[in-house]
């Protein structure tokens, strides 16, 4: 579903993503791991058609990203792009609005599952409060790739286990999702693929369970020895 080869993305002084190669299949939930600035948020952009490569190419189920690939790309991203001034049950109409396959089932059951409060208005939301409505706001549709960048990021402990159920609970197992994330221990139980991004390059892109049984540890303790050095 996803082809990417030979992919670099440069910006003035930096390739922010530097002759990546790899196939991700349908089906899968592939950790996209990294530190801060290791090129994350700049590979799912191409992936979804916000940036355009320098060299190489990108295609999703064999189309390069433009308007038709977002009707299958629902992508979360970290940034908070809400509108502060709406109210959450008017944002969530009003973006549903947009897409064919948003799907009311869904989203009912993210309300519940997320505790979205549907009576406030969005700038009432804490910063944990309105990553969890950018999450639902993609999740509901029945895209076949998702694109969550640092889901995490702004959501307390206590809350992540929600996150994973609202992940789970929205695919049928035929979809991608590709999760980016710095925060691997609480969620690596969901990867099927992983991918650790260093400095614009893959460092690793495997199975979880394979790297789980030649390193013989988790994917945690795997993504600390790659990155500290």
């Amino acid at each position: 579903m996803i082809e990417i080869k030979n992919l670099r993305k440069q910006f003035p002084g930096t390739d922010a993503i530097d002759g990546v190669t790899l196939n991700i299949p349908d089906g899968v939930v592939v950790g996209l791991a990294g530190p801060n600035g290791s090129g994350k948020t700049t590979l799912l952009k191409l992936i979804f058609g916000f940036l355009r490569p320098s060299y190489g190419k990108v295609l999703v189920d064999g189309e390069k990203p433009g308007f038709w690939t977002k009707s299958i790309v629902a992508y979360t991203p970290e940034i908070d792009t809400l509108y502060h001034w709406m109210g959450v049950r008017e944002i969530i109409d009003w973006y549903a609005s947009f897409f064919e396959d948003w799907n009311n089932t869904k989203e009912k059951a993210l309300i519940k599952i997320l505790n979205i409060e549907e009576w406030k208005k969005v700038g009432e939301l804490s910063k944990g409060f309105r990553t969890r409505l950018k999450l639902l706001l993609s999740l509901s549709r029945d895209a076949k790739i998702f694109l969550l960048d640092e889901p995490l990021m702004g959501i307390d402990p206590s809350s992540r286990e929600k996150i994973e159920k609202a992940i789970l609970g929205s695919i049928s197992g035929k979809e991608i999702v590709i999760f980016s994330t710095h925060i691997v221990k609480e969620v690596e139980k969901i990867f099927d693929k992983v991918i650790f991004l260093k400095k614009g390059e893959i460092a690793i892109y495997d199975d979880a369970d394979t790297l789980r049984e030649k390193y013989g540890k988790g994917i945690e303790e795997i993504f600390k020895e790659v990155f500290n050095d």
